[in-house]
């Protein structure tokens, strides 16, 4: 008898010490979906609010501000030329980049990270009937792009949670899909931006006096503006004009921002 109740004691205390066993297992289970479920909702909250900023970008009270963004990069001929000129002045600007170019020059793209220019995505090929194929290759271009701006700057962690869609995000023969895609580049979480002036560099401006000329006209003199220029490897008109921009938005009394400050 003392003996079968030893062993009824040793068991009881084996089949407790699996009871505990597996609520501790339970409760961390629920404390890791409970934490993750936070983050999500963190990180939710965190890019609506980013989204927000960037859809009312135009609408800042702090005075006058420019944002410089660069487009169809990187290349080897005009990135690092117009980089050099940024780190003169220390301007900070934004890069929409096109991934092809991105795993082709990925050193490109980490000296603009490293120097503190903000990295958003512009898609991999920039050809359209590729792109827009439908939704689901406006998001497959958007995330093969932020796979190789990971790889080039070094952290897997990065998430540009930005897009400048090739040929602007409204109108055009694909606007029914840009329309779908907006919508769902915003249901997970990313915004998308064209811009309020322009230099024409893309369309055949070929000096100074132009570049200048166009910039004023598409400015309108509002406080808020988003400039778009390129880096592509034949817009050498880029680099060229882009002191004489900057000096000019100076003199005007605009403060050079870039995403990071929203």
């Amino acid at each position: 008898l003392h003996s079968t109740s030893r062993r009824q004691r040793q068991m009881c205390i084996r089949d407790r010490d699996n009871i505990i066993a597996e609520e501790q297992k339970n409760t961390h289970e629920n404390i890791d979906t409970n934490n993750k479920e936070e983050e999500i909702k963190e990180e939710k909250d965190k890019n609506e609010e980013f989204i927000d900023k960037i859809n009312n970008i135009y609408n800042g009270e702090e005075g006058k501000r420019v944002f410089l963004t660069f487009d169809d990069g990187p290349s080897e001929a005009v990135t690092p030329k117009v980089l050099d000129i940024l780190d003169k002045y220390d301007i900070k600007a934004t890069f929409f980049v096109l991934g092809c170019n991105v795993k082709s020059h990925p050193d490109i793209v980490k000296r603009a990270y490293d120097s503190g220019h903000y990295i958003a995505n512009h898609g991999y090929s920039h050809k359209y009937s590729k792109i827009y194929k439908d939704t689901n290759a406006v998001l497959e271009e958007y995330n093969k792009t932020e796979e190789a701006i990971r790889t080039a700057i070094g952290n897997s962690e990065y998430s540009s949670n930005l897009f400048r869609f090739p040929g602007g995000s409204y109108g055009g023969p694909y606007e029914n899909i840009k329309k779908k895609a907006r919508k769902e580049l915003n249901k997970q979480g990313i915004a998308y931006l064209d811009w309020s002036a322009l230099t024409y560099d893309a369309e055949g401006a070929d000096n100074e006096k132009e570049v200048l000329t166009n910039l004023k006209e598409t400015m309108n003199g509002w406080d808020n503006v988003v400039i778009l220029m390129h880096d592509a490897p034949d817009k050498e008109i880029t680099y060229k004009t882009l002191e004489a921009v900057i000096e000019y938005l100076q003199d005007k009394g605009y403060a050079f921002e870039n995403i990071y400050d929203l």
